[in-house]
């Protein structure tokens, strides 16, 4: 059921963040201890500032509430990604070439499901990552979790 609120929640987000010059990077919808959340988290070149994060709460939660998407309550979240961004998409792996990630695989690689190494893109369907000198291909459908690593 999560997953395909978070399905729609981005559809109906995505044109709203767009029209704002922002990216939509990432829609969550969980229970949480105080009941549900809804994060969303945006992105635009330059960083995102609190008054970002305010003006798409208020018109996403507007739309949401005029939609009727949500029966029980909800708290709703409006944030940038971090400094451990979570990548997703394709042109994210693009984007943050040669940065250093954290994957976690759905089945094992070579006997492993975790790899931390150095981000080379993606290509039809398959992440490069350099690991220990070695270059790995992960097909983007096997990623359960991917995320920047913060560099000092």
């Amino acid at each position: 059921m999560e997953k395909e609120t978070e399905r729609v929640v981005s559809e109906i987000v995505e044109p709203i963040v767009i029209s704002q010059g922002m990216e939509l990077v990432d829609v969550e919808y969980k229970r949480g201890a105080g009941g549900w959340v809804l994060r969303i988290y945006i992105d635009k070149r330059g960083g995102i500032s609190l008054n970002d994060c305010v003006l798409v709460s208020n018109e996403v939660g507007t739309v949401i509430d005029v939609e009727g998407l949500f029966q029980s309550p909800y708290t709703l979240e409006v944030s940038s990604p971090g400094l451990n961004r979570i990548l997703k998409k394709a042109r994210d792996f693009n984007r943050f070439k040669d940065r250093s990630v954290r994957i976690r695989t759905h089945n094992a690689i070579g006997k492993r499901r975790n790899f931390k190494g150095r981000l080379l893109g993606c290509t039809k369907g398959l992440i490069q990552i350099e690991v220990g000198g070695q270059v790995l291909h992960i097909p983007l459908a096997n990623v359960a979790k991917a995320n920047l690593e913060f560099e000092f």
